[in-house]
């Protein structure tokens, strides 16, 4: 009769440590947010971290427990000083392991369009070297082909109203 009634309600503890053991073993996803602003032109943003010898969207990882699209106003903020609210998510990317990283999962949202001053904004972070809006041909010669392939994919979600669900890039 006992083996009948489930843990959870039977013994609330034991649950609880059954479930906390078990997401402990589970894998642990590194988490990075990214944001398509455009100017009024529709050439797109990016910056130039100095910690990679490529240009990327703007953005970064996520903290520990912190939602991606938050992670994605704070890095701009921290960033680049832009106070965005980021609308619709553009797309999620699986980047599969590459040395020396695990696997991570890459959101990319909607950042809208910047309008005044836009072709002002510097860096406000020593992470950064430049920033800059470029066309999108341009942006395809700067980028590593796997993040020009998640921002061709991310104004392809945008063009259409639906979300990407990419694996490396593609």
């Amino acid at each position: 009769m006992a083996d009948e009634i489930p843990l959870y309600e039977r013994d609330p503890g034991a649950w609880r440590a059954y479930l906390a053991e078990g997401n402990a073993q589970q894998a642990r996803k590194r988490v990075g947010a990214d944001v398509l602003i455009r100017n009024r032109r529709g050439d797109v943003l990016l910056v130039d971290p100095r910690y990679k010898p490529d240009w990327d969207l703007p953005g970064g990882m996520a903290e520990a427990n912190e939602p991606p699209h938050h992670a994605a106003e704070r890095e701009l903020r921290e960033e680049l000083g832009l106070v965005v609210r980021v609308g619709m998510l553009l797309v999620v990317d699986w980047v599969p392991p590459h040395d020396p990283w695990d696997d991570s999962l890459m959101f990319v949202f909607d950042g809208g369009t910047v309008d005044a001053g836009a072709d002002q904004l510097r860096p406000t972070d020593d992470e950064l070297s430049d920033c800059r809006f470029v066309s999108l041909p341009d942006a395809a010669t700067l980028l590593r082909p796997h993040v020009w392939q998640r921002l061709e994919q991310a104004v392809l979600a945008l063009t259409v109203g639906s979300p990407r669900y990419l694996v490396n890039g593609s």
